[in-house]
Formats: C-alpha cells, structure tokens, sequence
C-alpha cells in the first residue's frame, strides 16, 4: 500500500511540474503520512559500518593524543629510566591524563570495543597504557623534596597512595577486566591497594554506604556508585569471593533507598545525612554513573545471588524513568527534569550504552527500549567530529544545592568524561544490531526479532 502511495504521489508531482501549476498539499494531492519530517538529526536505523566508523575516529584521535612515559618538566628530556624519576618528573603531556576515573572509563570502552568488532587495535590501546602504568607505578620511588607539589602533578600518586574512590575505582575496574581478558600487565598490587582503599579506608556512613566529608559531612554523591561498585564487583569476579558481590549490592540499594525518587524514576544527585530537606537536582551524569553501576554489576553478579532481583528490579525502574525524559532530538538533558536545561553529550552516551546492554542481555524490554537506544545513539554521533572529538561533555562537576550551578557549568571536547562513554556506547550498539533485527515501519523504527544465532 505505502508503495503504491508513493507511486501516486511521484505520478501527481509530474503532472503538475508537466502542466507548470504548482498545487497546493492538501489531504487528496498527497498521502499527507508521507511528508517527511523535519528532523533535528538522523533517524532511522544506523548501519553496523557506521558505528565503527565512529568509533574509528575515536580511537585515531586518543591514540595519537594520549602518549605514554615520563619527562623532566624542565628540561622536557624524555625519563626512560623509572628509577630516576623524581620531583622533577610528570607523565608526557597530551590531550588528556591517561590515569584518572575519566580514562578508566575509556580503557573499558576500548577493551569493548576490540570485543564487539573484532578489531585488535582497540585492546593494544588498553594493554600498552596500563602495562606503561603498571610498571611505572611499582618501579618508581617517592621522591624527595616536595612531595605534596609534586604529586598534585603526577597522577600515579593516585594508585600508589589512593585517597578518594575518584582516584582509583574506575581504573581499577578497568584493570579487573583487562586481567580477566589475559593482559600481561602486572596490574595485581594497584588492583591490591585500590580494593583495600574501598573496602577499608574510605569514608563511609555509621552503615557502611560509601561516603565524602565534602562538601558537606557524611555526603553522598550519586557518582561514587560507579566510582567504588564496578571495581568491587569485578573484584568478586576475579576471586569469586562472596563478600564482594554482597558488598556492591548493598552499595547499590544502600544509595537507592536514600536517593532514588520512585515516582520520577531517576536519582538525585546528591544527599547530606542530617538536612532535614534534600532539594532533588537530577543531574544527568551521574544519573548516568549510576545506571551502568546497575549493569555492571548485572554483568557478574551470580544468577543465584540473593539480592540479583532487588537489583534488576531497579535497573528497570531506573530505565522507565529516564526513557521518559529522552528529548525529541534524542539526547538527555543536563537536569534531567528540566528542558530549558542543556543537552548533554557524556549522559547521552553513557545512558545509550547501558540500555543497550540491558537489551543484548535480556534485562529490559527490546521492543520498548531498541528504538529509544537508536535514536540515543544517532544523537550521540552528531557529536563526534571529523577529528574524533566528543564535543558537548559537561566538564567536571562538584555537586550542588541550586540550579544556576548546573545550567551553566562549561561543555568542552577537552572534558574526558565523554570518551570512554562514546565508545561503550558504541560498541554495545554494534552489537545490538547484530542482535537484534529493526525495521522502518510506516516511518517509525520498530524492532522486528532477535536474530537467531
């Protein structure tokens, strides 16, 4: 029938140009179904090539801007000798600190990408940084002098003497399945101290929930679920000891209960033990922390484990909720709620990875989600320039009790956030389409089956 519209609808628009009138649209000159829209960016179904050609342009760009080893910072005379390294000695400068909670994010999304499409120089890409990493972190000495000036510019520090889940929980999970994929890398005593940072000296609530002293005391931050729970699950992975596995989970709930808003479905930012008031500010980012914290641990945690269903039951509630607040152009906004508010790149891309996961899965509906995860993901990859730059990630964010601090915190291709993201994003989209049939029907996307292998 739609063919047979078509066909009327060219034949009608020969005519008039034949007879030089110029006849109005109306609904007897046309099937009105069939005027195209005018949309803000693609739609429809993306093509597998098409994906990896945007994960391509990710990886040229980060691999030729993210180098690895030491320098003299005034001399600028490369350090090939680790045990020479002192107060004078920082990583090689480039786009980006290839260690940090940002570029954890991005060696999983290499170690992924390299799984879903084949292509080993994803992997290589992860395996050369963390093997640079983890023979510079045990070779290396504390230097003399000043210590504190020189360790505010040496990221290493982070794994050596961690003080925060910032500085080791991403890269720590990272480094869990870089070992349970055969890295060679010696990676075990900064997997050792991480672990131990997070499961014993991190600041934490009189009932264990993992907590920081900023900026208020015993404050919970919505991003610190995927800054300690990964690592940890992964942990109980590695050794298959329960306690880990039991201890994320409790994380996950601990933090749901106080912070997840079930009629919104979708978190707060931010909590503080003794307001008797928590003003609610759905930031999307760590909304987005949060909902591949859900997958992650989805990912490992054992199908018998006790408390597995209290944790897919969130997961989908959280999927509900923040399908709901997906704007017509695709993205996510920086205030979730709030539609004055930004698009924002880093959410966009993390949300587009989680509930692709999901879907691969089975942990959430394909029919309702697929076109919802499409549409994300052609959103996403209008931002990825020709140089393979993410542009409109929200940089660094601290967390706040007003809006104005949110609307108008900078977006940059320079923030890590989006990276690591894109390229998860990517690659689980890959391997949904792989999986799962789509179809432009009556001009909608609509998911057919899944593909039997």
């Amino acid at each position: 029938m739609i063919r047979a519209a078509v066909s009327f609808l060219i034949l009608t628009s020969v005519v008039f140009q034949v007879l030089g009138q110029q006849k109005p649209t109306t609904d007897t000159t046309m099937p009105l179904h069939l005027l195209k829209p005018d949309y803000p960016g693609p739609y429809g179904i993306p093509k597998p090539e098409e994906v990896t050609a945007v994960l391509d342009r990710i990886y040229r760009y980060l691999d030729s801007v993210t180098p690895t080893g030491f320098v003299n910072e005034k001399t600028g005379q490369e350090i090939t000798d680790y045990s020479k390294v002192d107060e004078n000695a920082i990583l090689k400068q480039g786009d980006f600190r290839i260690v940090s909670y940002e570029w954890g994010v991005t060696y999983a999304g290499m170690l992924l990408a390299s799984e879903a499409t084949g292509d080993r120089r994803f992997r290589d890409y992860t395996e050369k940084r963390l093997e640079f990493i983890a023979n510079a972190a045990a070779s290396i000495k504390k230097p003399t002098g000043n210590y504190s000036d020189w360790e505010a510019r040496m990221p290493l520090r982070n794994l050596i003497a961690p003080r925060a889940l910032d500085d080791v929980g991403a890269m720590t999970a990272a480094m869990i399945k870089a070992k349970r994929a055969g890295s060679a890398a010696n990676l075990q005593p900064i997997i050792d101290t991480a672990i131990a940072h997070i499961m014993t000296k991190q600041q934490r609530l009189s009932d264990g929930t993992l907590a920081r002293n900023r900026p208020q005391p015993n404050t919970l931050w919505l991003d610190d679920l995927f800054m300690g729970v990964p690592a940890i699950a992964q942990m109980g992975k590695l050794t298959g000891d329960q306690k880990y596995f039991d201890e994320a989970c409790k994380q996950v709930l601990s933090f749901a209960k106080r912070m997840f808003n079930r009629e919104k479905g979708i978190y707060m930012h931010g909590w503080v033990e003794g307001m008797s008031v928590h003003p609610e500010f759905h930031w999307a980012r760590a909304n987005g922390w949060a909902f591949m914290t859900e997958v992650e641990l989805l990912e490992v945690l054992p199908e018998n484990h006790p408390l597995r269903s209290q944790i897919l039951d969130l997961l989908r509630e959280h999927a509900k909720g923040l399908a709901s607040y997906q704007s017509g152009s695709g993205f996510w906004h920086q205030l979730l709620d709030r539609e004055d508010s930004y698009h924002e790149t880093s959410a966009t891309a993390i949300y587009t990875y989680a509930f692709a996961r999901a879907i691969n899965r089975g942990w959430i509906d394909a029919k309702a989600y697929g076109p919802t995860t499409l549409l994300a993901w052609n959103a996403l990859s209008t931002k990825v320039n020709e140089k393979g730059q993410v542009e409109g990630t929200c940089v660094g964010t601290g967390m706040a009790f007003d809006p104005m601090f949110y609307y108008y915190r900078p977006t940059s291709p320079f923030a890590a956030h989006g990276y690591g993201p894109a390229l998860l994003a990517g690659s689980e989209v890959f391997s949904m389409l792989k999986n799962f049939k789509f179809e432009i029907n009556d001009s909608s996307v609509q998911l057919v089956e899944r593909i039997k292998k």
